[in-house]
C-alpha cells in the first residue's frame, strides 16, 4: 500500500498557503504550543503502548496481541499526520504551530523515531522484538522529508508573493482541495488493508485492532488536551496540541508495517482501524474547538 506523494503533497500546499506571514513571527516570539506538540508527540508512545501491552496479555491470541502491539508501535512513531493540518483549519486552531509541529517531527524522525522504536522493543519478545528493531534500522533514512518540506514551503512562498486580497480570495479553494486530498488519503489507506481482509477475514483480529487503536488513539487525545490546560493555552491552541499527539502518519506506518512484516498483510488492518478512529477523536476535538470559540 503507498499513498501517492501528490495527495500528501496537496495537503501541505494547503496548510503552508493558509499561515499569515505574520503568524510566524508570533510563533517565534510565544513557542510554548510547538515545543510542547513535538515533546508531547515523541513521549506519548512511551506512556501508552506499555499500558497496551497489559491491555492485550488479556485476549485470546497466542501470541497476546504481539501482533497488534507491534503494528501500533510502527503507527503511533510516526511522525505528525499531515492531515491534522485540514483539521486545525476546521476548529480554528494553531495553524501556524501545527505546520510547524508537522515539519519538526518529520524533520526529527529520523533521529527520534528510531529511539522511541527501541526503547519499545523491551516490550516485546521473540520474533516481534526482531521486527521492531528492523524497523527501527529502517527508519534512519526518514520517510520522503523533501515530499513534506518542499510542498510545505512551497504554499507559504505563494502566499508571500500573492497580494493578500487576492490570497484571501483562493484560500477557499486551497482548503476544498486539501479536503479532498485527505479522503482520497484514507481511501487508499482503506483499500489496501480492507483488500486482505475481505480474502481472509478474521473477526477477532478486527476487534483487537478497532480497541487498540480506540484505547491508545484515544488516550493520546486526551492527554494532549490535559496538556494544553495544564500549561493555559487558549482553546485554539489545546484543539492543536490535542490533534498533534493523536494524530499520526499511519500512511508511513503502514509503509513501514508492510517493508518489515512483507509476510503478514493482516497487520495493516490496525492502520485502517487507527486512521478511522484518529478522525473521528479530531472531528470531536474540532466541534468542542468551535463551540467554545462562537460561545459568548
Amino acid at each position: 500500500m503507498h499513498v501517492p506523494p501528490l495527495f500528501l503533497g496537496v495537503l501541505l500546499f494547503a496548510a503552508g498557503f493558509q499561515i499569515r506571514p505574520r503568524a510566524f513571527a508570533v510563533l517565534l516570539r510565544k513557542p510554548l504550543a510547538l515545543l510542547a506538540a513535538l515533546a508531547l508527540h515523541l513521549t506519548v508512545p512511551l506512556v501508552l503502548i506499555p499500558l497496551l501491552v497489559v491491555l492485550m496479555r488479556a485476549t485470546p491470541d497466542s501470541d497476546h496481541g504481539s501482533g497488534i502491539v507491534t503494528a501500533m508501535v510502527m503507527i503511533v512513531t510516526m511522525p505528525v499526520a499531515a492531515n491534522a493540518t485540514v483539521w486545525t483549519a476546521k476548529g480554528s486552531g494553531d495553524q501556524p504551530a501545527m505546520v510547524a509541529t508537522v515539519l519538526g517531527s518529520t524533520l526529527l524522525s529520523p533521529v527520534t523515531t528510531p529511539l522511541v522504536i527501541g526503547s519499545l522493543t523491551v516490550f516485546l519478545h521473540g520474533p516481534y522484538a526482531h521486527t521492531l528493531a528492523v524497523a527501527a534500522q529502517l527508519t534512519h533514512g526518514g520517510f520522503a522529508m523533501s515530499s513534506i518540506v518542499v510542498p510545505c514551503a512551497a504554499g507559504v512562498l505563494c502566499r508571500l508573493v500573492i497580494a493578500v486580497a487576492r490570497a484571501d480570495a483562493l484560500e477557499g479553494c486551497v482548503t476544498l482541495l486539501a479536503l479532498l486530498a485527505s479522503l482520497a488519503t484514507t481511501y487508499v489507506n482503506a483499500s489496501g488493508a480492507l483488500g486482505t481482509y475481505l480474502v481472509h477475514p478474521r473477526p477477532l483480529l478486527m476487534g483487537a485492532a478497532v480497541t487498540a487503536a480506540s484505547t491508545v488513539c484515544g488516550a493520546a487525545f486526551v492527554l494532549g488536551h490535559v496538556a494544553g490546560v495544564v500549561l493555559r493555552l487558549s482553546e485554539g491552541g489545546r484543539s492543536s496540541l490535542a490533534l498533534a499527539c493523536g494524530m499520526s502518519n499511519s500512511s508511513a506506518g503502514a509503509v513501514l508495517i508492510t517493508a518489515s512484516m512483507p509476510d503478514k498483510p493482516y497487520l495493516l488492518m490496525p492502520v485502517l482501524a487507527y486512521g478511522l478512529v484518529q478522525k473521528t477523536f479530531a472531528g470531536l476535538v474540532v466541534r468542542r474547538a468551535s463551540s467554545a470559540l462562537s460561545a459568548p
